[in-house]
């Protein structure tokens, strides 16, 4: 047979991150106010209104470097073989790349170990770009597909882009062991686990962060601005439309949705994120490590990168609070059921579920 067919930039065009990455990289302008790793004063992140407009502007910068195009065509090579299964590209990518991985929900640490991480390998998260370092990028999400978007595919595209600014933000790196190390916060990594460990490799490391769900659903309606009126659900910034899609997925009405109380939805959303963390391809990777929400537990992986790698640093303070134990006392006993769920599946798979330090709240 000799059929042939053709995709072009309109129909995969290049993602509005990875364009303004690029166009920031040939302008030789400096990433050095990302504020990702900040815990404390967190920004409530929404979706940025002029993001598309501004890559439309950087997307012309972009292409009319020779530079600029070599790195798209990079990215649409590797995209090739992510769609066709040649595996040469990434057994090159793997030679010379380290990946660590911290997944978790959101609000459960792991935008501390990943600042840490850089910390530890001795780059600033301010100079470290946003896409690249934490959760937004690239896409992963429940299965999609609508006029123009096809779930699958474009977790494929933006993982070629990603892996395409990775060559070039980690280029003249130090080589650790043989490689470069890569630190990740990966919270949509649960989505499509099979393809982030066939592409990063199997001896990529997994930190798996966990937090008791009321501590973290009270950290996410503070972020949000505050507990609704009346306590019903709704959608006001990147997580909560997290939750939302999550549980339409799985066959919630919006009006259903609008008509729950805040932490039920919550709870399910936590649930089924927990769920889908330990089975969808996780339990199969050799290098996994749990770590519960707590000063101690977290501070204590943190100093372990900073020793491993030979910063001379002390690991940065963690801070932690028992707010949503006194303020929520009732959320506790209704969680109770859904994380004695989450720990039997976690056993039954072989991860360690650490229920006691998680029953905590912090």
């Amino acid at each position: 047979m000799g059929i042939e067919f053709k995709l072009t930039d309109r129909e995969l065009p290049a993602s509005p991150a990875f364009v303004s990455f690029l166009a920031r990289v040939l302008e030789k302008r400096p990433f050095d106010h990302e504020i990702w790793a900040e815990q404390r004063s967190e920004m409530l992140a929404v979706p940025e209104e002029n993001l598309h407009r501004q890559a439309a502007e950087a997307a012309h910068f972009v292409m009319n470097s020779p530079s600029g195009r070599a790195y798209v065509a990079r990215s649409y090579t590797l995209l090739f073989a992510l769609l066709t299964g040649d595996l040469a590209p990434l057994r090159e990518l793997r030679s010379r790349f380290h990946f660590i991985n911290v997944m978790g929900i959101p609000r459960s640490g792991g935008s501390y170990l990943t600042a840490e991480l850089y910390l530890a390998l001795g780059m600033r998260p301010q100079q470290v770009p946003h896409a690249l370092a934490h959760d937004s990028f690239p896409e992963a999400a429940p299965f999609e597909l609508q006029p123009g978007v096809n779930g699958w595919t474009l977790s494929l595209k933006t993982m070629a882009e990603y892996l395409t600014m990775v060559e070039i933000f980690f280029a003249d790196q130090e080589r650790r062991c043989g490689k470069i190390v890569v630190p990740k916060k990966l919270t949509k990594g649960i989505y499509a686990a099979g393809l982030f460990r066939r592409v990063l490799g199997d001896g990529m490391e997994h930190v798996l962060t966990l937090r008791h769900p009321v501590a973290a659903c009270v950290s996410t309606y503070e972020k949000s601005g505050g507990l609704p009126e009346a306590g019903r659900f709704r959608v006001r910034s990147n997580i909560e439309e997290w939750c939302r899609r999550d549980l339409r997925y799985c066959g919630f009405s919006t009006e259903r949705l609008e008509s729950m109380e805040y932490f039920d939805a919550y709870l399910l959303y936590w649930e089924r994120y927990h769920a889908c963390l330990a089975s969808t391809g996780l339990a199969a990777s050799h290098n996994v490590r749990v770590v519960p929400f707590g000063r101690d537990a977290l501070q204590t992986i943190a100093q372990g990168y900073h020793d491993r790698y030979g910063s001379g640093l002390r690991a940065s303070a963690f801070e932690v609070s028992d707010k949503a134990r006194r303020q929520h006392p009732e959320w506790i006993e209704r969680a109770l059921p859904a994380v004695e769920r989450i720990a039997a599946i976690w056993k039954s798979l072989g991860i360690g579920f650490p229920i006691e330090e998680i029953n905590l709240c912090w």
